[in-house]
């Protein structure tokens, strides 16, 4: 099959673009020229994608109704079996609504995507078929993935199952409503600036946030190949671990991925926090949209872990906002340049990409009305400091978040882990279908401030309810350095052996 030839109309678009002063005879023999690399451009589209084999059979499964589906958590209902036995066996698996599993519709949050479907399994999804895991589903996400509230979906707002009409986090909200409330065994989130922890937070199971690189983010929708990251979100930490054990290490795909150091995860199961120095982070407490409430549950889980043998120490660490802030440039160009302009695909890496998607996703041009103020905001960011200061200070905060790295390397050699609240704040009433941009936008980034830095740094982070307040769950976080989420799972499996959270 031929591609579409450029017309003239083409090509002296392309030239005014560029900046370049052609005649209409040059333009015709630059398009006289072309026609050989034109023709390389037809044998690539006759071949076939080399996409990765699909081994389990399924079928689309269905879309629940209202009485299925009372939180708006689920997307699409399917049963897909893996292998007879493993260590997920029997497991019932459920994905943010980015993670593509072969033959069942994804709209990762957007009505653009509505009506696509992959043809592959993401590289996770095959790892937990492979380990007799039950892929049951796929969980609303939020719009593009591009809020860490839960009112952004195309579809209406996922609401928090302790409490509705509250927001129950973003943007793996869908998935932390189906694990709380006992649908789903387990489940995979995505978090590029707390997209698993919050929602972990809100909805009062665990989540972790790998180190970056760790789990392939292979055949999942990106925003920034710096910042995307995927795990587990379960209710208990055995099965956390468990499920980080099965979804970890190289795949050969992920450009992501940089020599990662897998483990038995289960076995930091059991071994209590005795000698491990636990650093209470002073930035992550009292800030200007921190509750009293909140802080003071996130404080006294700290203690609960110092009478079970931990020694606190109070540190400070004021490179925690400078990585926030560093963090937002590094998102909105990024996103502007991969998810946006490069249609989730981009170019300048090895890796899997999926062209369907591409095409699909393409189509938010003539449709970007449809696209979301909390989405809108970031490319208007996005697209100004690309085309205005050329890339600058998207580099220069990359560079820059070397020497915050080094900082908190330095200062975490002294402990094992820090510990501050996943969010300085309960989850907040979802803001009316009416509300303004400014408030749309607000309840979708307001609670960035104490999980979006380790997305930057790169560093593991879990977090785990420690409590309950005004009906609605309380989330503490332990942060640690690349490579140790041993160390992390060691103190949250002590941490929730030492009693009811819903108590504490």
């Amino acid at each position: 099959m031929t591609v579409k030839r450029p017309s003239h109309a083409h090509m002296r678009a392309m030239a005014d673009r560029f900046g370049m002063s052609l005649s209409d005879d040059e333009l015709g023999q630059f398009l006289t020229v072309m026609e050989g690399n034109l023709q390389v451009y037809d044998r690539v589209n006759t071949a076939p994608d080399n996409l990765p084999v699909v081994r389990y059979p399924r079928s689309p499964g269905y879309r629940p109704g209202p009485s299925e589906n009372p939180l708006n958590a689920w997307y699409y209902k399917t049963e897909v079996h893996g292998a007879v036995d493993g260590p997920l066996r029997g497991r019932r698996i459920v994905l943010k609504d980015n993670v593509a599993l072969a033959g069942v519709p994804m709209m990762n949050g957007t009505a653009i995507l509505e009506g696509y479907t992959p043809e592959i399994d993401a590289t996770v999804v095959t790892r937990m078929l492979d380990a007799g895991a039950i892929i049951i589903g796929k969980a609303h996400c939020e719009n593009l993935c591009l809020s860490g509230g839960s009112h952004t979906n195309a579809t209406g707002p996922i609401h928090n199952p302790w409490k509705p009409g509250y927001s129950a986090g973003g943007s793996s909200g869908g998935t932390a409503v189906l694990v709380a409330t006992g649908e789903a065994d387990m489940g995979i989130g995505g978090d590029q600036g707390g997209s698993i922890r919050m929602p972990a937070s809100k909805c009062g199971i665990v989540g972790m946030k790998p180190t970056h690189g760790l789990v392939p983010y292979s055949g999942i929708v990106p925003i920034e190949q710096t910042i995307d990251h995927a795990g587990p979100m379960t209710r208990t930490v055995a099965d956390n671990a468990l499920l980080l054990e099965v979804i970890a290490g190289e795949d050969g795909l992920d450009p992501r991925q940089y020599a990662p150091k897998v483990y038995r995860y289960t076995e930091a199961l059991g071994r209590g926090v005795r000698g491990l120095r636990i650093g209470v982070l002073k930035e992550g407490f009292g800030r200007p949209e921190s509750e009293p409430d909140v802080d003071a549950k996130v404080r006294a889980a700290a203690e609960r872990l110092s009478g079970l043998g931990a020694e606190l120490v109070e540190m400070s660490i004021p490179e925690h906002d400078h990585a926030a802030d560093l963090w937002l440039p590094i998102t909105v160009e990024g996103l502007q340049d991969l998810m946006m302009h490069g249609n989730a695909s981009g170019t300048n890496y090895r890796g899997l990409f999926l062209p369907s998607l591409t095409d699909q996703l393409a189509t938010w041009r003539n449709r970007a009305d449809e696209l979301t103020p909390s989405l809108k905001v970031c490319m208007f960011l996005g697209e100004y400091f690309q085309t205005q200061y050329r890339g600058r200070f998207y580099g220069k905060a990359q560079n820059m978040m070397r020497g915050v790295r080094d900082r908190f390397m330095a200062e975490m050699g002294r402990i094992d882990m820090l510990l501050l609240p996943t969010m300085p704040m309960k989850p907040q009433p979802i803001p009316p279908a009416d509300c303004s941009i400014a408030e749309f936008i607000h309840r979708a980034f307001e609670m960035v401030g104490n999980t979006a830095p380790y997305n930057a740094l790169g560093f593991p982070a879990i977090s785990l309810p420690c409590g309950m307040s005004e009906g609605l769950p309380v989330g503490v976080m332990l942060v640690a350095k690349p490579w140790n989420e041993m160390v992390l799972y060691q103190a949250a499996d002590a941490y929730e052996a030492s009693g009811d959270w819903r108590l504490m």
